[in-house]
């Protein structure tokens, strides 16, 4: 166990420095026209069908009232007892796919780490490496809107690098084994197509969007690499998708968006929530 917690690193960046601000921020993408449209309302259910989520990770002001579609069904529902980020690699600074082992700090203040479930998935390929975490942004932006909508979050940080489909399909695994019989909501972090115009981007994000609605990781590991979509998340997703395989679960479309929404640009970035939950509550929502 690591003593210091993890500072921001994206701060002031990707959204905003200060608690204060940053609380008005995480308010504002959720009563976004792009976004819910309202707050979260403050009681929950007492049961959960949501089971995992995909949400983007670019700054605040252009993929946050996206992310808050998910997080406005996290928050509706039972608090899990922890959450698992599953995170993309973009810097390279570690081996492979790194968990972190302390607490990492928000404006909001600490997120507490699941020391338990690190242990739990500190197998093969998988290892503790707090050097990889410390620039990376994918992880790190979702922890606010944890902070808003859950009172107590705990969570585990898991960095995973993007390797053949047989590599993840083996980090799947071990994270199989290690979520079995625990109370873990999982989340995948994940933007789509980068900086292409935008009938392109709904074109290639559709494809892989199709593929995660239908559950099917090899599919949509195949659909990214032989299309050449630049979805930086492709590692995380698809460890999500066949980590709950063999789980009845029904997956929905909650928004697509793309950064030309927010100001006009000749090339965007593309993003989507959707949610992975119990069929009672899985059922087809259209692309707004």
């Amino acid at each position: 166990m690591t003593a210091s917690a993890r500072p921001p690193a994206v701060a002031g960046q990707f959204y905003a420095a200060s608690g204060a601000e940053l609380a008005h921020q995480v308010e504002g993408c959720f009563r976004d026209d792009r976004g819910p449209g309202e707050l979260p309302l403050r009681h929950r259910n007492a049961g959960r069908s949501l089971r995992a989520a995909v949400v983007p990770h670019a700054g605040y002001v252009y993929s946050g009232a996206i992310a808050a579609h998910a997080y406005a069904l996290v928050a509706r529902e039972r608090a899990p007892e922890s959450v698992l980020v599953l995170g993309v690699d973009h810097h390279g600074l570690g081996g492979g796919t790194a968990l972190s082992d302390r607490a990492w700090l928000t404006p909001l203040g600490p997120v507490e780490v699941d020391h338990e479930l690190v242990r739990a998935l500190r197998h093969g390929p998988v290892t503790i490496d707090e050097a990889a975490q410390t620039r990376e942004h994918s992880i790190e932006v979702q922890l606010p809107f944890l902070e808003y909508v859950l009172p107590h979050p705990q969570f585990v940080a898991l960095q995973v690098r993007f390797g053949s489909f047989e590599y993840l399909e083996e980090v799947a695994g071990v994270v199989r084994d290690a979520v079995k019989g625990r109370d873990v909501l999982m989340i995948a972090s994940t933007d789509l197509s980068h900086y292409v115009p935008v009938r392109t981007a709904e074109r290639l994000d559709r494809m892989a969007i199709d593929a995660i609605l239908a559950r099917d990781a090899r599919r949509l590991y195949d659909t990214v690499v032989d299309h050449e979509i630049s979805m930086c998340g492709i590692a995380p997703t698809t460890v999500l998708l066949a980590t709950l395989e063999d789980e009845s679960l029904g997956a929905r479309l909650l928004r697509w968006g793309h950064s030309g929404e927010v100001e006009p640009m000749r090339e965007v970035v593309g993003y989507a929530a959707l949610a992975l939950e119990a069929p009672s509550t899985a059922a087809a929502s259209p692309v707004k």
